[in-house]
């Protein structure tokens, strides 16, 4: 019974990662040959019979290479307590920093923050080149409808971004099933076009892949652009593993995936060789007449699907980069009581669908567009790969030769995909490229800035314990008044700001005062018994004690939640919690004359601050019972 249960466990977690891992990969057979071969190309591809064996040998062996091996077999194995993704590959470097190697993590770590700023370009890209795509295929089934596309694709992305708050926990379970059913007919059209054409299965050898490249490279250099196309959300395997776990998502891919998407692109290249017209559109002209429109339509969900995971992924990266310091504190909400993962950002929502709207009227087709997926994709592959390699080696201590050689092989192959994609900068590769420095110098900025106000701040607020010694010896004559007071701050080294000025100002202190510090992790969630941790900071019967209270970087920190699990036998008397005051100190940025930053790094940290969510919503603290106190610091 235990195994069948386990068993069946099993297989709902391969049907959901089918629904939420697999959208982008999924539905790159849509646009990947038709791409290669586009006749608009500026480096276009002639179709001939060796040049579509060797593009469809690429293909596959890109996929082998960079997802199998790169990602499945490799990457997948550098989790962070089950967690996945480059946010979490940043967090395995910062835990193996010594300080030999802190300027090489260091470097390494910016190289992360810029894979993950990639990914936001990524998160915008996809949905506009995946629904355009699907869309497209209204021109095959009728001429006329080729007006329809571009408002049509607009009209769907609104909607889904309108509905991101209602969360994907009710429509989720349908994806997995519209995906089954999106594998199952790609691979049946693969099949039939295979069966007419049974020859291009020599295109499975690895020597069709490497004669292309050594006899035609001119040709196959430029193709390589489009051909990592293919790869399109292999990343999405690494990053939610967290919540379908490693073996579903990688029996989901050997299973049904991968042999679904070879026989899609087989199908696709032996179409061509039948006729180099059908280069136009060679997926919806794999269907028969009678199945294009209907083929249209699971296209068009499947691409909704692949563009709602990449959404929550940019999500996801948003919330992780916020909680480890690299963007301010963002309002998050929970769409899901039971799946902690499931959460919207609402600023990260509007900004992506402005954003991909843009791209959609801008560049009003799939293949203008791939010009400009590419270098995202491609530009976060590599950085993974050295990250891992990075990873293997300082905290597996594998054989420096096994490094040396494993990552020789991966790399020349990541590099070769970002040559041939530099190569498309003036044709629209600089879009992605522009987005994720943008997402940098703004990650940056924010954490170099974070750090000077905090050393201002620890200024402005003094020693906490110097100040504990006061109250203690009635240097500082407070008045003590009944009730609690809860006053957040940065740590246990400095006096808050609010504590202080109702001290020094006021001249009254609460019978119970608890300083509460907010730390994360770099794990993803804390169990409750390692929650919070208490220091009466000197004296046992003063009534004030500093509490600790840690999250993981996925969750949203719950200070109601933390303060009711502490033992009254440890806070000094019992905590009023339904009734305690909460107290939070506000900063007002200006731009000051030190040379902390130069004049638009200064302007682009405090622009950046506008953004930070409300803390008294963020930390859950009640409306009624929150006083908030401001003060001035210049950066």
């Amino acid at each position: 019974m235990a195994e069948r249960r386990h068993g069946t466990a099993g297989l709902a977690l391969m049907i959901g990662a089918l629904g939420v891992v697999f959208g982008d990969i999924g539905t790159s057979p849509i646009y990947t040959l038709q791409t290669v071969f586009d006749p608009n190309d500026p480096h276009p591809v002639p179709v001939s019979a060796d040049n579509v064996y060797g593009v469809v040998s690429l293909v596959f062996w890109s996929v082998v290479i960079i997802v199998l091996v790169t990602y499945v077999l490799l990457a997948m194995r550098a989790d962070n307590d089950g967690e996945g993704g480059i946010m979490a590959l940043i967090t395995l470097l910062r835990r193996s920093a010594s300080s030999r190697g802190r300027r090489t993590t260091a470097v390494l770590a910016a190289l992360g923050i810029f894979g993950a700023s990639l990914f936001f370009g990524d998160s915008m890209i996809t949905p506009a080149i995946s629904v355009l795509s699907a869309m497209e295929g209204l021109k095959v089934v009728q001429p006329s409808l080729a007006s329809v596309v571009v408002p049509g694709t607009a009209a769907i992305i609104v909607v889904l971004f309108l509905v991101q708050r209602r969360g994907s926990g009710a429509v989720g379970r349908l994806f997995g099933p519209v995906m089954i059913a999106w594998f199952t007919v790609i691979g049946a059209c693969g099949v039939n076009g295979i069966v007419d054409h049974p020859q291009i299965l020599r295109a499975l050898s690895p020597s069709y892949a490497l004669g292309f490249l050594v006899g035609h490279f001119g040709t196959a250099f430029f193709a390589l652009a489009a051909v990592v196309l293919a790869v399109t959300g292999a990343e999405a395997l690494y990053a939610d593993m967290g919540h379908f776990g490693r073996r579903s998502i990688t029996r989901a891919w050997l299973i049904l995936v991968f042999p679904a998407c070879v026989l899609s692109y087989l199908g696709q290249g032996a179409l061509i060789l039948a006729d180099p017209r059908n280069i136009s559109s060679p997926f919806f002209l794999l269907a028969p007449g009678w199945g294009r429109l209907p083929l249209v339509i699971l296209a068009t969900a499947a691409t909704v699907i692949a563009s709602q995971a990449v959404i929550t992924g940019a999500y996801s990266v948003a919330s992780q980069a916020a909680q480890l310091g690299y963007l301010p504190r963002l309002r998050i909400e929970h769409t899901s009581e039971s799946t902690v993962g499931q959460i919207y950002v609402p600023w990260i929502n509007w900004l992506l669908m402005v954003s991909v709207l843009t791209l959609v009227f801008a560049f009003r087709s799939s293949a203008a567009l791939a010009f400009a997926f590419g270098m995202a994709v491609t530009g976060t592959i590599t950085i993974t790969t050295l990250l891992f390699f990075y990873i293997a080696r300082s905290r597996w201590h594998t054989p420096v030769w096994l490094v040396a050689v494993g990552a020789t092989l991966l790399l020349t192959v990541d590099l070769l995909f970002v040559a041939a994609n530099v190569t498309k900068l003036v044709h629209g590769a600089w879009l992605p490229l522009l987005i994720g420095f943008t997402a940098f110098t703004v990650m940056t900025t924010w954490q170099h800035g974070r750090q000077i106000v905090t050393a201002e701040r620890e200024r402005h607020e003094g020693p906490l314990r110097e100040f504990v010694d006061q109250l203690h010896f009635r240097e500082l004559p407070a008045a003590r008044v009944p009730g609690t007071a809860v006053f957040l701050n940065r740590g246990a080294q400095t006096t808050p700001l609010a504590m202080r000025a109702n001290v020094e100002h006021n001249h009254v202190r609460h019978e119970q005062v608890v300083i509460l510090s907010i730390e994360t992790e770099t794990v993803p969630r804390v169990p409750d018994e390692q929650r919070v941790t208490v220091d009466n900071l000197g004296y046992g019967e003063d009534g004030i004690i500093h509490v600790t209270a840690r999250f993981g970087y996925m969750e949203t920190p719950n200070v109601a939640a933390a303060l009711a699990l502490l033992d009254p036998a440890d806070t000094e008397g019992q905590l009023q919690l339904d009734q305690a005051s909460y107290f939070l100190s506000k900063i007002e940025l200006r731009c000051g004359k030190a040379s902390t930053m130069a004049l638009w790094r200064k302007r682009l940290f405090i622009a950046t601050s506008y953004i930070t969510a409300d803390a008294a919503e963020y930390f859950g603290l009640p409306r009624d019972r929150t006083v908030i106190m401001g003060s001035h610091i210049e950066v």
